[in-house]
């Protein structure tokens, strides 16, 4: 069965469907295998480079936290991208694509590559399940972030195999499967909610169970500053992130076999630049104008808040005011604006997200998936609203209950002292720097 995702290759391999020689059909349209290697080609490049935000998403942590927390956090992240292959592999992908059309759930079994017919599909199978597999890894990774600190590794590592084995796959196989949001008409090119919007709601359920890190917040609930072991290690990560969006969205266009839809990639790369450009200058003067000094941190993450608003419609066909770019940057900025006005909102809830990546992925994911209608007139807003109702009624129900399962059974949450001497001794045993002091508290 094709899901709906997947559409618009077959659609480019269709046109090639009768070839007489190796690159070029009669017709003057791509031969079926150019089509073939071109695609697969697609996936596999905008795959590693996707993977590289893994890395990404690492360094930022790392330059977020305190120094006592760093190779924790590196134990992390490394762990999550690989709980994430193998449980996309044992039964992730095919909750995704295996369903019927306008259905709920694909089928739970093993994903195996099938190569029987690859002209007709028009990509190599195992291609297209690499690139899908990153970016579930790409959910996880928010999450991680908001938790930093004061999450014991192994319950994140067991939230971490059902987020990416079980719950991320549901809700994505709604719009990516060809499920009932797709047959709603619902929007999400590379997504803002199915990717960005389920990392941040299982995120914020987390923390929410969690709680704040000992001694964020006064007794009077005032916010404590914390600062970040290497702040030019977090905006290494920014800028490693940056880059791996460009292949998220511009390997979402899922075919290469075209002229048309190598002109859609590069504009793709196009606004997506602009959007996160238009982020970053965004926090750039509103934090000069409203507190004097700019943060380092909120730029950073307005690049991040950028991409993600521009995630569920990079390609633009039709532009809100005029220009596909002048559209992009409007998005990106208000992106910009969300990550400037919620990272002081959440802070005055006394919710402590390390890195911010509630309202960079959450927020702004929720933003660029309601914008969608604004730039492809093809789309409803009611159809927009109903999917990031859904899902997050899904995700941050089911994320809330199963953190508050572990919190009552095998506990989450390091000890007072493991806080204190930083959970890269108290998780890992070694610390990450070797200027950290060691400092093991007397049994």
């Amino acid at each position: 069965m094709v899901n709906a995702r997947l559409s618009r290759i077959l659609a480019t391999a269709s046109v090639a469907s009768v070839a007489i020689a190796p690159a070029v059909a009669q017709d003057g349209a791509p031969a079926p295998d150019t089509v073939f290697i071109f695609n697969t080609l697609l996936f596999l490049i905008m795959g590693m480079v996707v993977m590289f935000m893994s890395a990404g998403f690492c360094m930022l942590e790392a330059g977020s936290v305190r120094s006592k927390n760093v190779a924790a956090i590196c134990l992390k992240n490394i762990s999550l991208y690989a709980i994430a292959g193998l449980m996309v592999w044992l039964c992730g992908y095919n909750l995704i694509y295996g369903g019927e059309a306008g259905g709920y759930i694909g089928s739970l079994a093993v994903w195996s590559a099938d190569d029987s017919a690859p002209l007709d599909v028009g990509y190599s199978a195992s291609s297209d399940w690499f690139f899908q597999m990153v970016f579930v890894a790409t959910a996880a990774s928010i999450v991680s972030g908001t938790l930093a600190e004061r999450i014991r590794v192994w319950p994140f590592f067991i939230f971490t195999a059902v987020l990416t084995g079980f719950i991320y796959p549901i809700q994505a196989s709604w719009q990516w499967g060809g499920g009932w949001l797709s047959e709603l008409g619902f929007s999400d090119f590379a997504g803002s909610t199915l990717v960005h919007a389920t990392g941040g709601w299982a995120a914020l359920a987390g923390a929410l169970a969690l709680g704040a890190r000992t001694g964020r917040f006064t007794s009077d609930g005032s916010p404590v500053a914390f600062y970040g072991s290497s702040m030019p290690l977090a905006t290494l990560g920014t800028f490693i992130l940056w880059l791996g969006w460009f292949g998220f969205n511009g390997g979402s266009q899922l075919a290469m076999g075209s002229i048309s839809d190598a002109v859609a990639v590069s504009d793709i790369f196009v606004h997506t630049n602009m959007a996160a450009a238009a982020g970053v200058v965004t926090v750039l003067i509103l934090s000069t104008l409203l507190l004097g000094k700019i943060n380092l941190p909120m730029v950073l993450n307005g690049a991040i808040g950028g991409l993600v608003s521009i995630t569920a419609e990079p390609l633009i066909p039709a532009p809100l005011l005029g220009t596909p770019i002048l559209t992009a940057v409007i998005v990106g900025s208000v992106g910009g604006v969300i990550v400037f006005l919620t990272m002081p909102l959440l802070e005055s809830l006394k919710i402590d997200d390390v890195v911010g990546a509630i309202p960079a992925h959450l927020f702004c994911g929720i933003w660029g998936t309601l914008i969608v209608p604004f730039s492809n007139t093809d789309i409803s807003i009611g159809a927009q609203a109903t999917g990031v109702a859904a899902n997050a009624i899904f995700v941050f129900g089911t994320s809330l209950v199963l953190w508050f399962l572990l919190r009552f059974t095998i506990g989450i949450r390091s000890s007072e002292a493991e806080e204190e001497i930083g959970l890269d001794l108290a998780e890992t045993g070694a610390p990450g720097y070797d200027f950290v002091p060691v400092n093991v508290p007397a049994e």
